[in-house]
């Protein structure tokens, strides 16, 4: 079984754009199916549709966190403090990682450096850190529960 890294590398080189790599390699197991995750998170690539905003692959971890994570409860306001702190925690560490987390700022940091020797797109290493950091969320809240 590849595990989620290696399954959102798989996603983005076979054309789905960041967002739609980072949220497919967790989608099955957070309960939507493949097919639904991927028109769900097509608009997000690109840094929101192309404009070079917010980095998809961010866009992504935040969105599977959503489902693993947040409170469908409106009135629950303390979950909704908490959820919005993870996701500034797991945004400050992408950030730290990469240096940015808007889209034009990161593919501005990546002119002048060589292409990936492997052939890959090079939003690859975004798709890879966002995975990280969310798996990282995962198994945390995983062991604080055993």
């Amino acid at each position: 079984m590849k595990n989620r890294t290696e399954r959102a590398q798989e996603l983005f080189d076979s054309g789905y754009n960041c967002a739609q790599a980072v949220f497919g390699a967790f989608c099955e197991e957070l309960g939507i199916d493949l097919e639904t995750a991927m028109r769900l998170m097509s608009s997000f690539g690109g840094g929101f549709g192309g404009l070079q905003e917010v980095c998809g692959a961010v866009s992504g971890m935040s969105a599977a966190a959503g489902l693993a994570f947040a409170s469908s409860d409106p009135s629950d306001k303390n979950a909704k403090a908490r959820h919005y702190a993870l996701i500034r925690k797991m945004a400050k560490e992408f950030e730290e990682q990469n240096g940015s987390l808007i889209c034009r700022e990161l593919l501005a940091g990546l002119k002048g450096k060589p292409a990936p020797k492997d052939g890959r797109r090079p939003c690859s290493v975004f798709v890879r850190s966002a995975v990280q950091i969310l798996e990282d969320e995962l198994r945390s809240a995983q062991e604080s529960k055993a």
